[in-house]
């Protein structure tokens, strides 16, 4: 069976809402930054007539969604290729998972923890707050942006990292990781997305001004990548149907390209003559062989309800486990003098 990787980004603002550039703009940006496909996800607003190949990018428009009405801020959810407008259903979390899994879409907690940047009262934190819900696909584990600003301590510090950013992102919060086991362990089957969150912003203060984050830098350092049975064709309609059923079945990774490329990346288990891979699930026949390998050299974990059960350094892991539950990957490489976050996988489930 042949499988293909596509490298997107799905958490993108246009001008529509409170980014500043336009579709065909922050396509060209994804261009030129090696992407396959973009999911605009303006706030509150869902733009249609738009979808379509824009050169070489599949550009595909979801939604952020909240309730503006909510103080303090929370709760946004990224309403993936459901092809409708849902903000009215922002007052009711639940209804709106529930609305987004009905038109056939992925629901996403966005930035489901956040921390505040101490530099200013505006750096507030909009973490997810509604955690009885159920029925969502997955969490975006690793939001560039909400980790660039709890890095804002001290103004200097956020000039260094406005002309150096890539110094400023480490992975996603230790916080979001661990809830996100925890709700592994409780049973539930939650994949993993990375997104820019990109606005590409201009920053001003005193005499310097900046847009700290281009569409095309955000473009190239954490994106979401998918596996799929079948190969984008360049139709609209085949193609879109192709990257919503990687995004609804966890078929994902978290990647942090600016680091090292990610695409080649491969988790897999296999137990007597069945198998499975990201987002499946293997039914045992005995003990399950774990399989992992990477595009370059790096630390690979690999975790099982919360606990790090091998560890390899190199391009490849190698595990057998009789262990019934969620088994994800995470691969962290030396990267700007220190160890940084690379590849974080959404779970393959054993039973």
């Amino acid at each position: 069976m042949s499988i293909y990787d596509y490298a997107g980004n799905v958490h993108i603002h246009t001008s529509y809402s409170d980014g500043t550039g336009l579709h065909a703009g922050i396509a060209e940006a994804a261009a030129r930054a090696g992407l396959d496909f973009l999911i605009i996800t303006d706030h509150n607003v869902w733009v249609d007539g738009l979808e379509g190949y824009y050169g070489d990018v599949l550009l595909l428009v979801g939604e952020e969604i909240h309730d503006p009405r909510l103080d303090p801020q929370g709760n946004h959810l990224l309403a993936l290729n459901a092809q409708a407008e849902l903000a009215r259903l922002a007052p009711s979390p639940q209804a709106l998972i529930d609305g987004v899994r009905e038109h056939g879409g992925s629901a996403y907690l966005a930035h489901p923890i956040e921390y505040a940047g101490r530099m200013s009262p505006d750096l507030s934190c909009i973490s997810w707050r509604n955690w009885e819900v159920t029925g969502y696909t997955g969490l975006e584990i690793w939001n560039y942006m909400s980790e660039f600003k709890s890095r804002l301590h001290f103004k200097l510090l956020a000039v260094f990292y406005a002309f150096f950013p890539s110094w400023a992102a480490r992975g996603p919060f230790r916080s979001t990781l661990r809830l996100w086991d925890v709700l592994l362990t409780e049973g539930g089957q939650i994949a993993a997305i990375g997104g820019s969150d990109a606005h590409a912003a201009t920053y001003s203060m005193g005499p310097l001004s900046r847009v700290v984050f281009p569409y095309e830098h955000l473009f190239r350092c954490v994106n979401t990548h998918i596996i799929t049975e079948q190969r984008l064709n360049g139709d609209l309609e085949h193609d879109r149907e192709i990257v919503a059923e990687a995004l609804r079945t966890g078929r994902t990774w978290a990647g942090y390209d600016l680091s090292a490329p990610t695409a080649g990346f491969r988790f897999q288990a296999r137990s007597g003559a069945n198998s499975a891979t990201l987002g499946g699930q293997l039914v045992r026949a005995g003990a399950a062989m774990f399989e992992v390998t990477t595009p370059a050299d790096a630390h690979i974990r690999l975790v099982h309800e919360g606990r790090v059960v091998a560890r390899a350094r190199g391009r490849e892991l190698k595990h057998t486990s009789a262990a019934p539950g969620a088994y994800r990957v995470e691969a962290y490489r030396t990267f700007r003098l220190r160890r940084r976050g690379w590849i974080f996988s959404s779970p393959l489930y054993v039973v």
